[in-house]
């Protein structure tokens, strides 16, 4: 992995120079080696941050010019069939071994687009035609690799960081207000905004072409939602086992793919389906055991270290754990802001950093098993619609309406309390969103009350501004289940799951690979009709059918997966409340003129009294107010 940036200027001999100062921003990203290329008559320049994976030689350095001399490539990722297209390309000329070079001599024989269609990997990258002076840039199909872009009269920035966009001193840092009503509904900004009213996330699977003197055009050159018709045709016409033999052997091959490094590779192990998958089929390659990283918490509610310790004993890896404190994740709060350069506040975030940093003390290269939980419907929602949808369809709407207020009249900490008798985590938390559920009928309106943290739709902590409910549109032709997967594909995952991973890893130089994430797996986990995916009160049916191959089932199927809880509302009570208190002053909220200042001082007043559970909501305020400390611009 790696970092990109580049620029289309008028301003010619300036080019070269400020490549280079915003490659220098992404060195976190690549820190092995910098390198830049410009063509000053076109008034064109590539930066790059090199993470040595593949072909360490001088020979896999970037930017790169193919052999022609025609074309120019800048690109971070992994393409895991280099080999195929190498194997296209016959009497080719090769200097080195490396990906980049297979997929840049690709693209110049076959065309762009071909290259994309052909390649399996992730990918963020630029191309330019120095013949016919056209920029293109383009991200990998799930959006596992991020891209900006910003544009301006007389100038084009791209960059897989904020950040290098900014080091452009003719960058505007203007918010996006509207992003911002988004970021505080779901925790993350969506794309295509950013935090900058200037700059752009290219969306996954899509390209955008640039001509000197001409406006950007953005295209897809692949759809989620087209590629799931693939599936359906074959639905409801293969029994699960077959499907589960199916997806056993397509997980096999894509694992296989993705160990191809010339550096040492490992495997996060946190107990769970995804993971396990993942690392049973890694061991099953054979060769030197596997190591495998876990992190275990102190607070023993949070732990599941033990579920892990046994797989990877099962499977017979180098199983390493780093035991974590709370101490040890409240020191990283004040780093969050430098590390996501815009707001972003899946608080996920903070063990997933120091997981990764755990990991990059040993290997360079690790597989996850993120993806999981959407590509194979993992989430409660995903069982909630499964299970509930026909009977939210046949329940009068009056009484519907009376069950949610009886809910919504018991206080989350009751709820909680009878939650932790009944061994069910975040019991008021749920019971809230139940409440709100309850009154609800639109299959768009629960997604996004669903994915929401702490807002209702009409709410907003913005001064003087609507709230701005991102709700997802995705094919209305498809089952509730089907329809409530896709959304998560193309935004929570890309935007929040894989940007998060992506900011922690790239942050220590580690390179993070998603298996599951392989495109080939798309079609097939949608192949499965809803009953073969939720089944038993359980999510995930098919990779549990497939996972029984591979491990005994009681190894998996011991208890519900935890995953990264950090226990923010007691923090806001405890180690983390001077923070908290600082950065929402009145003074401060005044001043920037942003907030709503006295719905803010409400909010947090009702969530220390124990009123209200507010801890997301606060939360989200509390990252942009953290990002917007450190430079933010906004007062």
């Amino acid at each position: 992995m790696c970092g990109i940036a580049g620029l289309l200027t008028d301003r010619a001999t300036e080019a070269g120079s400020h490549a280079k100062r915003m490659a220098a921003t992404l060195a976190h990203r690549g820190p092995d080696a910098q390198g830049a290329w410009e063509d000053r008559a076109a008034g064109l320049a590539f930066g790059h941050a090199r993470l040595a994976i593949r072909d360490l030689t001088p020979a896999g350095a970037q930017p790169m010019v193919s052999a022609s001399g025609r074309f120019v490539l800048v690109y971070n990722g992994e393409i895991y069939n280099a080999e195929e297209m190498r194997a296209e390309l016959p009497g080719h000329p090769w200097r080195g071994t490396s990906d980049t070079e297979a997929l840049l001599e690709y693209a110049a024989r076959f065309g762009l687009r071909a290259a994309l269609e052909m390649a399996n990997g992730i990918f963020a990258l630029a191309l330019w035609d120095r013949e016919s002076r056209t920029l293109a840039l383009a991200r990998d199909r799930m959006g596992v690799k991020p891209l900006y872009w910003a544009s301006f009269p007389g100038l084009f920035l791209f960059g897989s960081e904020l950040k290098a966009l900014e080091a452009h001193p003719a960058f505007e840092r203007e918010l996006d207000r509207e992003a911002l009503a988004h970021f505080l509904r779901l925790s993350y900004v969506p794309a295509p905004f950013s935090i900058w009213r200037a700059a752009r996330k290219l969306e996954p699977g899509h390209l955008l072409i640039l001509t000197h003197g001409k406006p950007p055009c953005i295209e897809r050159w692949w759809n989620a939602s087209h590629a799931i018709g693939q599936g359906l045709a074959r639905r409801g016409q293969v029994p699960l086992e077959d499907l589960a033999g199916e997806l056993d052997a397509l997980l096999a091959d894509a694992v296989c793919r993705q160990t191809v490094s010339d550096v040492p590779i490992g495997a996060f192990l946190s107990g769970g389906l995804d993971s396990s998958v993942v690392v049973a089929h890694l061991a099953a390659q054979g060769g030197p055991p596997i190591q495998t990283f876990t992190m275990r918490f102190a607070e023993g509610g949070y732990d599941e270290g033990v579920d892990a310790a046994r797989i990877a004993q099962h499977l017979g890896t180098k199983h390493h754990e780093t035991f974590v404190t709370a101490q040890d994740a409240l020191a990283l709060v004040e780093e969050l802001p430098s590390i996501y350069d815009e707001p972003f506040a899946d608080s996920s975030q903070i063990p997933t950093l120091l997981m990764c940093r755990f990991a990059r003390e040993r290997v360079a290269v690790v597989l996850s098993g993120d993806g999981g939980d959407e590509m194979f419907a993992g989430y409660n929602r995903h069982v909630f619609i499964a299970r509930a949808w026909p009977l939210l369809q046949v329940i009068p709407r009056p009484l519907r309406g009376l069950g949610s207020g009886a809910l919504g009249v018991v206080k989350p900490e009751i709820w909680d309390e009878l939650g932790l008798s009944l061994g069910i985590r975040l019991m008021g938390e749920k019971a809230q969103k139940l409440a709100a559920l309850l009154g609800e009928t639109d299959l768009e309106r629960i997604h996004s009350l669903l994915t929401a943290q702490g807002l209702a739709e009409d709410e907003t902590p913005l001064a003087g501004q609507a709230s701005s409910p991102y709700l997802a549109q995705p094919r209305t032709d498809l089952e509730p289940l089907d329809r409530m997967q896709l959304a998560d594909i193309q935004h929570y995952m890309p935007d929040d799951v894989l940007a998060k991973i992506d900011r922690a890893s790239m942050s220590c130089g580690l390179e993070v690979r998603v298996p599951l994430l392989d495109h080939r797996l798309f079609a097939l986990a949608f192949a499965a009709t809803p009953r073969q995916r939720v089944a038993g009160g359980k999510g995930k049916a098919l990779l549990r059918r497939a996972l029984a191959r591979r491990l005994p089932t009681p190894l998996f199927e011991r208890k519900a997966k935890m995953g990264f809880a950090v226990p923010i509302d007691p923090w806001l009570k405890g180690p983390l409340k001077g923070w908290a208190m600082d950065l929402l002053a009145p003074e401060r909220l005044k001043r920037q003129g942003l907030f709503d200042v006295g719905l803010v001082e409400s909010w947090w007043r009702d969530h220390q009294s124990g009123r209200t559970k507010r801890h997301h909501a606060l939360w989200n305020i509390l990252m942009f107010q953290a990002w917007n400390a450190q430079g933010g611009g906004a007062g």
